[in-house]
């Protein structure tokens, strides 16, 4: 009998650890809509994060547009760990407006990657940017008292949402002025995406590169991230201080490198 209480002490014990784990943490500053996504043919749930005194001042503010909105503010909606997106800002007080765009689970890679690849296959970047620059934006720039231009206008991801990132900025560079590239799976497109970028003639955008020198088992990470550093560096002066790259020492690729390394993006991005 007491061996049996003892079980069932544990699986409760358990149970409410897990039922606590999965308590939402988003802030009250964060709220949700669904949106038609007609170039996808499907619709998008969208986290909309607003400063902490929006409601009582009449300013325009800057907006980030960021990838894979389940990870961004929520522990409970969240794959491994949240960003903490909408608590860091408020720390901040951030004057800034970020739109996290959920990812469309089994069609992330399609969504995600520019090019189709031989083995994984994907290739709807292009789709998902038109419905980001097309559908997204207008509808955000008409509801929030937003700063429609490029140079306040920031794109930022990780991982393949790092790699779209970037190739939201060659595609629309009249769009997004500046982009955070936190981890960019450059490698399920290298050949096209470098291809892409030594195409380019003209390169404005402000770029914050992030990366962990754990991220895989070789350096290619790194190597990329290099790579694509000195192409971009031969269209510009270095001087014009438009590029800044973290090469995080231990850093990995998952939830906490691209955690601990958002606020320090946003800040040397501006807003």
């Amino acid at each position: 009998m007491i061996q049996k209480l003892k079980l069932i002490l544990i699986i409760l014990l358990f149970a409410t650890v897990k039922n606590f784990a999965q308590q939402s943490t988003v802030s009250k500053q964060v709220s949700t809509f669904t949106i038609e996504a007609p170039q996808l043919k499907t619709a998008k749930k969208i986290w909309v994060y607003l400063p902490k005194n929006y409601l009582n001042s009449k300013k325009k503010y800057s907006v980030i547009y960021m990838h894979d909105a389940q990870n961004l503010f929520d522990t409970k909606t969240s794959f491994s760990g949240e960003w903490n997106v909408d608590k860091k800002l408020d720390s901040l007080n951030a004057q800034v407006i970020v739109i996290g765009i959920e990812h469309g689970n089994e069609k992330r890679l399609d969504e995600l990657t520019p090019f189709k690849n031989e083995k994984y296959g994907g290739g709807k970047a292009a789709d998902y940017l038109e419905f980001i620059v097309k559908t997204l934006k207008p509808k955000i720039d008409e509801t929030y008292r937003t700063k429609p231009e490029k140079k306040n206008t920031i794109i930022m991801g990780s991982s393949l949402g790092g790699l779209t990132s970037f190739y939201a900025t060659l595609k629309y560079p009249e769009v997004f002025g500046k982009a955070g590239v936190f981890s960019p799976a450059f490698w399920i497109n290298r050949k096209e995406i470098f291809e892409l970028e030594e195409k380019n003639k003209k390169q404005k955008t402000k770029y914050y590169f992030l990366c962990g020198d754990k991220e895989g088992d070789d350096d290619s990470m790194i190597v990329d991230l290099n790579k694509m550093e000195y192409l971009i560096n031969t269209k510009r002066c270095y001087c014009l201080n438009l590029n800044e790259k973290k090469i995080v020492k231990g850093g990995q690729h998952n939830e906490k490198l691209w955690r601990d390394g958002f606020v320090k993006a946003v800040l040397w991005l501006g807003y």
